[in-house]
């Protein structure tokens, strides 16, 4: 998985900015600070409204940021990517 800058592992960050992978192949994009439980609520089908019908969800992406202000700055980035320059980043 990836690392933050500094070298710590994703898990000891307090919030992470994630890609998951639909089952339709597209991929969705979010925030969280509990990862895990994260993509377990999108499984269960209570999640986003988009992942619902597009079970199961993979992650594939994920990168680790200080607070909730930084990974949801990162999230919008993400957002404003085209397809193929996601498809890079969840393949570094």
């Amino acid at each position: 998985m990836r690392r933050t800058q500094e070298g710590s592992v994703l898990a000891t960050a307090a919030w992470v900015t994630y890609m998951l992978r639909c089952s339709d192949g597209t991929l969705y994009t979010g925030v969280t600070n509990d990862l895990e439980k994260r993509v377990k609520t999108h499984n269960d089908g209570k999640g986003a409204k988009y992942t619902r019908s597009r079970l199961p969800v993979t992650p594939v992406y994920m990168e680790a940021h200080p607070n909730r202000s930084a990974a949801q700055k990162a999230e919008a980035a993400l957002k404003k990517l085209t397809r193929a320059q996601k498809l890079k980043k969840v393949e570094s």
